[in-house]
């Protein structure tokens, strides 16, 4: 979560920008994404984007912190925070050198291998190292 406002930052400068991380769950509707062909639609729907429950400040969460999925309790995907694509700051930097973000705007990182499909009902928890953990349910979507 960013807590200042921050624009044009180097990698250097990039994490200073940070208030802290919480846990996220990037969810995806791939029967809209595919139908439509619009992820904009297969992004944007009720409980996309399960956030919480606490934000951690920077130094409780350690650069190598250990990222983990479950599903119904069965683990879906792990990964450390140095097996990401991109780093923090390289997201920083370069989000930044066209886009101003602004106290409370939040970066997801991305995902660890392991993404499949999910069925209402499913209970998915993430956890991640130093912050904590977020389950949530899912539900049918509305038609």
């Amino acid at each position: 979560m960013i807590g200042e406002q921050a624009r044009c930052r180097s990698l250097k400068t990039a994490t200073s920008a940070v208030v802290g991380y919480s846990c996220i769950i990037d969810l995806s509707n791939r029967d809209d994404q595919a139908r439509e062909q619009n992820w904009v639609r297969g992004k944007a729907f009720d409980g996309a984007a399960p956030l919480g429950p606490v934000v951690a400040p920077p130094a409780t969460v350690p650069a190598d912190a250990r990222i983990t999925l479950r599903v119904n309790d069965e683990q879906r995907q792990a990964a450390t925070r140095s097996e990401l694509v991109f780093s923090v700051p390289e997201l920083i930097a370069e989000i930044t050198q066209y886009c101003t973000l602004e106290p409370g705007d939040i970066i997801a990182t991305g995902t660890p291998a392991g993404v499949g499909p999910l069925q209402p009902g499913d209970e998915v928890t993430v956890t991640i190292e130093g912050v904590g953990s977020l389950a949530h349910s899912v539900d049918s979507p509305p038609h």
